[in-house]
C-alpha cells in the first residue's frame, strides 16, 4: 500500500512539473574547473566541485589507531557540511556519477573519499582522469571510466599516516621543550637540516686569497686571455708576492700563440618542464615564489576565457616528475615549428626520466595547444598568467626544436713557464635559441681574431686582480627545490608547502631571495639531529619515498611500511622525551628601552617578520615596528622616508612623520627628483632595476 501511495504521489508530482531525464553527475575539486568542464560536456551533465578534500584525519587528535593496524580515523572536514549535503543530493538525482578529481595520489584519495560518502562502489567504473582540460580530452576521458586505483590511494594514505605519526608526536614534544606552535615533519625537518648545514658551512668557511692575471691583446680586434697554467699545471698566484714574481717573469718574456682548437658545438634545448624545473625557472626568471608559481599554474590548467575559443585549460597537469611528451603533442609542435620558423628548426629530441616509471604517469608540463601563442592571448590573461604561460610555451616549443650550432675557438698563449687561455664563440645557427635562451646562451659572440700558432703578440695591458674564495651560496627557494629533487626528498606537490611551512614556523627568514635559518630553526634542527637522526637524514627520507612509491608500483602493503618505521620511531620518542631539557630560546636585545616601563626592548617574530616588543610581556605589551632608513627626505615635510609594512605584510615606503604626513610609495624612493615634473624618482625592479617617476601622471623613466 505504501508503494502505491508513493507512485501516486510521484505521478501527481509529474503532472504539475515534468522532472525530465536524469543528468549524469561529474564531481571535480574546484569551482573553476567545474565551470570549464561543464561547458564542454553540455546540458546532459551536471558538473559540481567538492572544493578540495572532504574527509581527513581530525586536527584535534592523532586520529590513527596504532594498535589497530594504523587504521586512519577519517572524519568529514569541519565546514564542509553544506558541500557534502549538496553532493549527496545531486548524486541521488543523477543517473550516474563520475569522479573526475586530479590525476595523482591526492586526486585519487579525494575520489576514494567521495565514493565512500556517496555510497559508490570504488571497484565500479566511476573514475575518470585526464592530463589536460580541453574539450576533446574531457569527452574522450568520459568514454573510458575506470575503477578507483586502490594502490594509488594506498600510496597517498600511507604518506598521510606517516606524516601524521611524525608530526603529531614530535610537535607536542617541541611545544613542551621549546615553545608552543612549533612543528616537525618527515620532509620539512629534512629540508630544515639542509638549510642549517649550509649556513654552518658558510659560517665555518675560511676564505683563501688568489689573484687573476689578464692580458689584453689586439690583432685586428681586442681580446683577453687569462693566466691558467704554470709548467703545464693549473695555477693562479695565492698571494701578492707570488703575483709580483709572476709579473716580473712575464715582463721579460714574449707572448707566443700556442695550440689553437676549433670545435663546432651543438647545444640542445632542455627538456620541457616538470613541476620542480618550472618552479626553479619561474623563481629565477620571473621572481615568483614556489607557492605563487603553483597558484598561477593551477589557474592556467583549470581554464581561462580565450576570446573566440571559450574557456580553455592552457597547460597540462602541473604536478609531474615526467619529461615525457605524447606523440600527438610532438607532431603538433613539429607542424607548428616548420610553419612558423622553417623545416630546419624542427628537432628530433628525446628526453628520458631519471627516476623510475611510477613517476611517468603524466606528461611534462606543456601548452595544451601550441597554436595558442602567448603574445596573441596576452590581453586575455592577467600579467602573471601571461608570464608563466609564456615561460611554459617557450620551454616546450624550444624542447621540440633543433639544436643550435656554435663555433667555439680556444687559443693557448704562452710566455715562458706560463700559459694563458683565450676563448671565443659565435652562433652559426640559433635553433631552439630562437624562442628560449638560457643564461649561458645570452653571452654575445666573442669570436677571437684569426691567430696563427707561433705568432708573437704584444700585450696592450696586463692586469692583476686580488680575489678571495667565496663560501657556498645560501639556498633560495629555487635552489632548495632543486636540492630536494636531486636528493629525492618529497614530491612535486610538497615543494611549495615545505618552503611555506618553514617560513610560517619562523625556522627560516628571507633575506632578499635567500633562506636563512633563524636561531629557533637551529634549535629545532639540533634537537631533531640528536634525537631523531633518521627523520632529518636525507638518505633515509629518500629511501622512505621509494618505499612509499613501491606501494603504488609493486605488491607492497602500506601497513607493513608504516609498522617497520614506527617501532624504532616509538623508542626514539620515548628517549627524547626523557632526555631533552627545557630549551630557552633567548630573544635578541635591540639596544633600546621601553618608553612605557623602562625594561629592555627585544626582537620578536610575527606573521610578517620581526618587530620590537617589551621584554616585560605580558605585564607590558608595548610593541614597535622595526624602522629601516632609506636616507631620502619627504618632499612634503622634510622628515625621513622609512621602510614599513602594510597590515598584510607588504613592504611600502612612508614618511616617518605619519600620521601627520601621509606621503607614501609602493616602490623604494631615491634621492633624486624627476627632471620632467619634480616628483621623487623610485626604483622599479623587473629584469633589472630602473628608475621611474613616482607621479602616476608622469611617464618619465630611465
Amino acid at each position: 500500500m505504501a508503494n502505491t501511495k508513493t507512485v501516486t504521489k510521484a505521478n501527481k508530482s509529474s503532472k504539475t512539473k515534468s522532472a525530465g531525464p536524469k543528468k549524469r553527475l561529474v564531481i571535480v575539486e574546484s569551482p573553476s574547473k567545474a565551470k570549464t568542464i561543464g561547458k564542454y560536456l553540455g546540458s546532459s551533465y551536471k558538473v559540481i566541485a567538492s572544493v578540495g578534500h572532504i574527509r581527513d584525519l581530525p586536527s584535534s587528535k592523532l586520529g590513527i589507531d596504532i594498535e589497530g593496524g594504523f587504521e586512519p580515523q577519517y572524519i568529514s572536514i569541519r565546514g564542509k557540511g553544506p558541500v557534502i549535503k549538496e553532493l549527496k543530493a545531486e548524486a541521488k538525482k543523477a543517473s550516474r556519477v563520475y569522479l573526475a578529481t586530479d590525476p595523482d595520489r591526492e586526486g585519487e584519495a579525494i575520489s576514494w573519499h567521495l565514493a565512500y560518502l556517496l555510497g559508490i562502489d570504488p571497484n565500479s567504473e566511476c573514475r575518470i582522469a585526464f592530463n589536460e582540460i580541453t574539450k576533446d580530452t574531457i569527452k574522450e576521458a568520459i568514454k573510458h571510466p575506470r575503477a578507483i586505483d586502490e594502490k594509488l590511494f594506498d600510496a597517498q594514505q600511507a604518506r598521510r599516516v606517516l606524516d601524521r605519526l611524525v608530526g603529531y608526536q614530535i610537535s607536542p614534544l617541541l611545544w613542551r621543550k621549546v615553545r608552543r606552535g612549533l612543528s616537525a615533519g618527515r620532509v620539512q625537518s629534512a629540508a630544515l637540516k639542509i638549510l642549517c648545514d649550509r649556513e654552518n658551512e658558510i659560517n665555518a668557511f675560511d676564505p683563501k686569497e688568489y689573484w687573476t692575471i689578464d692580458c689584453e691583446f689586439k690583432k685586428g680586434r681586442k681580446f683577453t686571455a687569462r693566466l691558467a697554467r704554470k709548467d703545464g699545471e693549473d695555477y693562479r698566484p695565492s698571494c701578492e708576492a707570488e703575483k709580483n714574481a709572476v709579473l716580473d717573469e712575464l715582463s721579460s718574456g714574449q707572448y707566443v700563440v700556442g695550440n689553437i682548437t676549433e670545435k663546432e658545438l651543438h647545444p640542445r634545448a632542455y627538456a620541457p618542464f616538470t613541476t620542480s624545473s618550472m618552479q626553479q625557472e619561474a623563481a629565477n626568471r620571473l621572481n615568483f615564489t614556489t607557492s605563487k608559481t603553483m597558484k598561477i599554474a593551477q589557474q592556467l590548467y583549470e581554464g581561462v576565457d580565450i576570446r573566440g575559443r571559450g574557456t580553455l585549460g592552457l597547460i597540462t597537469y602541473l604536478r609531474t616528475d615526467s619529461v615525457r611528451i605524447s606523440d600527438v603533442a610532438k607532431n603538433a609542435a613539429a607542424a607548428f615549428i616548420e610553419e612558423r620558423f622553417g623545416r630546419e628548426y624542427v628537432g628530433k629530441n628525446f628526453y628520458s626520466n631519471k627516476k623510475k616509471e611510477i613517476q611517468d604517469a603524466h606528461e611534462a608540463i606543456r601548452p595544451t595547444n601550441i597554436d595558442i601563442v602567448p603574445d596573441e592571448v596576452k590581453s586575455m590573461l592577467t600579467p602573471d598568467q601571461y608570464k608563466l604561460y609564456k615561460l611554459v610555451w617557450n620551454r616546450f616549443t624550444a624542447s621540440q626544436m633543433a639544436p643550435a650550432a656554435v663555433k667555439s675557438v680556444s687559443a693557448e698563449i704562452n710566455n715562458g713557464r706560463y700559459s694563458f687561455d683565450a676563448k671565443g664563440s659565435r652562433v652559426l645557427f640559433d635553433g631552439y635559441q630562437k624562442v628560449y635562451k638560457y643564461k649561458k646562451d645570452d653571452e654575445k659572440d666573442t669570436m677571437l681574431p684569426d691567430l696563427e700558432t707561433g705568432a708573437v703578440l704584444e700585450p696592450l695591458s696586463v692586469d692583476a686582480v686580488q680575489n678571495f674564495t667565496k663560501p657556498p651560496s645560501r639556498y633560495t627557494e629555487a635552489s632548495l627545490v632543486k636540492e630536494l629533487e636531486e636528493k629525492n626528498i618529497g614530491r612535486p606537490s610538497t615543494y611549495a608547502p615545505i618552503v611555506s611551512t618553514l617560513s610560517e614556523r619562523r625556522y627560516v627568514k628571507k633575506e632578499k631571495k635567500s633562506l636563512v635559518p633563524t636561531e629557533l630553526g637551529f634549535t629545532v634542527n639540533d634537537i631533531m639531529k640528536e634525537y631523531f637522526a633518521d627523520i632529518v637524514d636525507a638518505k633515509f627520507t629518500a629511501d622512505m619515498e621509494d618505499k612509499l612509491d613501491d606501494i603504488e608500483s609493486k605488491d607492497v602493503k602500506w601497513r607493513d611500511i608504516i609498522e617497520d618505521f614506527y617501532n624504532p620511531f616509538k623508542e626514539e620518542l620515548k628517549k627524547a622525551d626523557e632526555a631533552i631539557e627545557k630549551v630557552q630560546v633567548e630573544d635578541r636585545p635591540t639596544g633600546e628601552v621601553c618608553e612605557i616601563c623602562g625594561r629592555p626592548m627585544v626582537y620578536k617574530m610575527g606573521p610578517f617578520g620581526e618587530f620590537m616588543a617589551c621584554s616585560g610581556y605580558p605585564e607590558c605589551k608595548n610593541t614597535k615596528p622595526i624602522v629601516k632608513s632609506t636616507g631620502v627626505m619627504c618632499p612634503e615635510c622634510g622628515k625621513e622616508i622609512v621602510e614599513r609594512r602594510s597590515r598584510k605584510g607588504k613592504i611600502f615606503y612612508g614618511c616617518s612623520g605619519f600620521p601627520k604626513c601621509k606621503v607614501s610609495f609602493w616602490y623604494r624612493p631615491v634621492d633624486r627628483k624627476c627632471p620632467k615634473c619634480g616628483s621623487l624618482l623610485v626604483e622599479k625592479k623587473g629584469r633589472g632595476t630602473s628608475l621611474a617617476c613616482s607621479n602616476e601622471d608622469c611617464d618619465y623613466k630611465e
